[in-house]
């Protein structure tokens, strides 16, 4: 580093002397002149004449093509230039006056001037300006002068800082990566019964579950160089740049291992070849290097390529194949106990109360990441500095979770009085047929209180465990659930409102998910009519059927949720006078939990209690 700083140094120093000695040859050939110049006065050849004839010229030079002279008129003395006229007396003339010193020049030009101006001087400059736009382009490129350096970041002796006790919720994906740093702690023991080290594994799954967290356990565990790169690195603006950077990160790994090779999206470059002409040549070129280092190294000697992608179906199948990638562990989202062990750790991080109880923080965020649940504990931890508590409490971690679902409260959101009762009406709906349903999640709390993602308000639904499968009268219990904000609004309003437009997106979504995917129409059998594409990123589906057979499934998803909605109304009828209490009591507190919501719902209304109505 130092000797690179040197050679820094030496060529600033190199620069500046260069730029130096231009501008003094510059100062020399044209300032100097042109100062000079300025004090000489230009006059007519006759003015010449007449002051010779006066006696008052003292000197004279005459040149090719001008005559430059000294007047001295009572001690002033000033000097003037003339044009030069043939005059075969002038010499005569000076010599006769005897008063004036003369000379003669001939003005010719310097060759080594000439080649100075000529030739040395312009290429000093060009050098100069040509080292500076390649420092600025050097910069703007990313240094891309440095054709074929992988660029990889690496942690040399577990500097990660990572080990297997910072990540939770993954111990399938910890159990399969533990044979890899027992490989690297004791490679004879696998060398002596013949046995090599999986070349590469694959980690997949959706974005937020610990990939590269995982991926850095493993290198701390292992106590072995980390070298870490990303797939976007290998593509560069030159053809071939891509490739180059794969065979340089493979030699760098030989010449340090034992170690671990971490290429996180690798997607970037190795998504399937079409073969169609016209293709990413760079791209393909990058893999197909990829390929050929994978298949060249030596897995006995301890390089151990990892990768992570959440979109594993467009890798290339011949990356997948063993001998390359031989293992592929998925990192999936964190179960119940999971989630609450990932709490557990992120809370070690911070003051929190004894009595916090992670499982229920844990049972209402099912379907987190790993990275959503940390935000959470952040989040909770930034609300007690807010209110001024030096540790964490439950209401704390409650309210994150809202916060990471529904985002911030609107404090200053102005909501009239006529849109309240609707909102009220419309959420105590959703609860009061969920509560009706055997197969519904218990409430858990219901809220007319605006929050920064654009809802009105919300009723939070918490199981009681963790499920893995839905059963059919479940999913038709979760669309009447759905449904019954909506039908709040007919029964009490005789109208509806753009309230329940998330409502209607999610129960047309599981009624078509029920039809096309999970064979629970009446109208199809076990039949797979819609594909889902990139599972871990959003699960995009597509039709796989006719245009015939898409209308029929229109006509089945309609009547699924048409039926759930007539459920849901009757409900509402059969317990209209709850429906109301309810809106009033959450109408006056805007905020109910689960267990106030169940106490009035189970408590005998006196008739008294109901001719109070806000309609």
């Amino acid at each position: 580093m130092n000797e690179q700083r040197n050679n820094n140094n030496k060529k600033n120093y190199l620069i500046f002397a260069l730029i130096c000695v231009g501008l003094l040859l510059v100062f020399n050939a044209f300032i100097v002149p042109a100062v000079n110049k300025a004090k000489i006065k230009e006059t007519n050849y006759s003015f010449f004449l007449k002051q010779l004839d006066a006696g008052t010229v003292t000197q004279a030079e005459i040149k090719d093509d001008s005559i430059v002279f000294e007047v001295n008129d009572s001690g002033d003395k000033k000097l003037y230039s003339t044009v030069k006229i043939e005059d075969p007396d002038l010499v005569e003339r000076l010599y006769k006056n005897g008063k004036v010193d003369f000379t003669g020049k001939i003005e010719h030009e310097n060759p080594i001037v000439t080649f100075i101006f000529s030739w040395v001087l312009p290429i000093i400059l060009m050098v100069v300006l040509w080292t500076v736009l390649m420092r600025g382009m050097s910069k703007r490129m990313g240094n891309s002068m440095a054709f074929g350096k992988s660029n990889a970041k690496i942690y040399v002796k577990a500097q990660t800082g990572k080990t297997f006790g910072d990540v939770a919720g993954q111990d399938e994906a910890k159990e399969a990566l533990v044979e890899i740093v027992d490989f690297l702690h004791n490679p004879q023991k696998y060398a002596e019964i013949g046995a090599s080290l999986p070349k590469g594994a694959l980690l997949v799954g959706p974005p937020g579950t610990g990939k590269t967290l995982l991926a850095q356990a493993v290198a701390g565990e292992a106590n072995v160089p980390f070298f870490s790169i990303s797939g976007s690195e290998f593509v560069e603006m030159f053809v071939g740049m891509g490739a180059a950077k794969v065979r340089d990160l493979f030699k760098q790994a030989n010449d340090k291992a034992p170690c671990i090779v971490f290429i996180d999206e690798i997607d970037t470059i190795g998504k399937k070849r079409d073969g169609h002409i016209g293709g990413n040549d760079e791209r393909e070129q990058t893999l197909n290097q990829l390929l050929t280092e994978m298949d060249g190294f030596d897995g006995k000697r301890g390089v151990v390529i990892l990768a992570a992608t959440n979109r594993p179906d467009s890798l290339d199948p011949a990356l997948l194949r063993p001998g390359r990638f031989d293992r592929r562990i998925p990192a999936e989202l964190p179960d119940l106990a999971g989630r609450e062990a990932i709490l557990r750790v992120h809370a070690h991080k911070i003051k929190t109360d004894p009595d916090i109880d992670y499982n229920a923080i844990a049972r209402a965020t099912a379907g987190a990441s790993g990275a959503e649940l940390a935000n959470i504990i952040n989040e909770g931890a930034l609300r007690a500095v807010r209110n001024g508590r030096q540790t964490v409490c439950q209401s704390d971690l409650e309210e994150s979770v809202e916060v990471v679902i529904a985002g911030y409260q609107r404090k200053n959101a102005v909501i009239s009085q006529q849109e309240k009762e609707i909102i009220a009406y419309h959420e105590i709906g959703h609860a009061l047929v969920a509560a009706k349903q055997k197969d519904s999640a218990p409430v858990h709390k219901i809220t007319i209180i605006p929050r920064t993602s654009g809802a009105l308000g919300y009723t939070m639904q918490v199981d009681e465990g963790e499920k893995f499968l839905l059963t059919k009268e479940e999913a038709l219990a979760r669309i009447a659930t759905l449904t019954g904000g909506r039908s709040a609004e007919e029964i009490i309003f005789n109208s509806c409102t753009t309230g329940a437009s998330n409502d209607i997106e999610k129960a047309t979504q599981l009624a078509r998910a029920m039809v096309t995917r999970y064979g629970m129409s009446s109208s199809f059998d076990m039949i797979a009519l819609e594909t889902v594409n990139n599972q871990y990123l959003g699960g995009d589906t597509s039709l796989a059927c006719s245009p015939e057979t898409a209308a029929h499934i229109d006509e089945e998803v309609n009547n699924i949720v048409r039926t759930a909605h007539e459920k849901a109304k009757q409900i509402l009828r059969d317990n209209i006078n709850k429906l109301r209490e309810l809106s009033h009591y959450l109408l006056e507190k805007e905020t109910i939990t689960g267990e106030e919501f169940m106490a009035i719902l189970n408590k005998e209304s006196a008739p008294e209690e109901l001719s109070n109505d806000l309609i």
